[in-house]
């Protein structure tokens, strides 16, 4: 199963800097395949010690929002960009493969300003309506979800992210979803290891239908 089937993104208000490491551990176990650290209103200070701590203590690899400086020092696996960050191209400067670059894509304009970029993954959405990112904007629904992946260049995986949660995470991979991104379902829920199980069991379900 590839890192990016079930990706929990620890951010506040459901983690802080003194309960992230013990809720990924959590999310390790109940069968989450990589974690993205995404603390937006943290110091490039704070984020490097909590990203260091989470490289060294999980097994998963670990994902830094937004700032690929820190990503490299912390060692971790890659970086997530939104749309307002430094462009791939930059980030390909000082962090040559193999170190991983993820990039959101919400609209068709955002679509066609990564599309011949070389990244690792795109992550589309909001899928559903989210309280979890105050940028998100207006849902883009199933249809939307599966418009924008068509325009991911091939072998490009696509992740579905926002408002992804036990009740509409086979509708997402169903549609095509590569993996899915979550917060609220997994950091959100009074029993985190539980959850990010109930999730991992419907990515392997629906991915032992898909053909190989």
């Amino acid at each position: 199963m590839s890192d990016l089937a079930l990706i929990a993104i620890a951010s506040p208000p459901f983690v802080d800097a003194t309960s992230v490491l013990d809720a990924c551990r959590k999310a390790e176990t109940g069968g989450a395949t990589a974690v993205q650290v995404r603390f937006k209103r943290a110091s490039a200070a704070a984020i490097l010690s909590i990203a260091t701590r989470l490289v060294d203590e999980l097994a998963i690899p670990v994902y830094i929002n937004d700032r690929a400086d820190v990503a490299v020092a912390a060692g971790a696996r890659g970086v997530h960009l939104g749309a307002e960050d430094i462009a791939p191209a930059a980030v390909r400067e000082f962090a040559p493969r193999p170190f991983r670059i993820g990039v959101s894509v919400g609209t068709d304009d955002e679509a066609e300003a990564v599309a011949g970029a070389d990244v690792d993954y795109w992550s589309i959405g909001s899928v559903y309506r989210t309280g979890s990112k105050a940028d998100a904007g207006e849902p883009i629904g199933i249809r939307g979800f599966r418009a924008l992946a068509r325009r991911a260049p091939p072998r490009v995986p696509v992740i579905a992210i926002g408002g992804i949660d036990a009740t509409n995470i086979r509708e997402v991979l169903e549609a095509g979803a590569d993996g899915v991104a979550v917060i609220s379902a997994i950091f959100g829920a009074p029993d985190v290891e539980r959850s990010t199980r109930a999730l991992k069991d419907v990515v392997e379900a629906v991915g032992s239908n898909r053909p190989a």
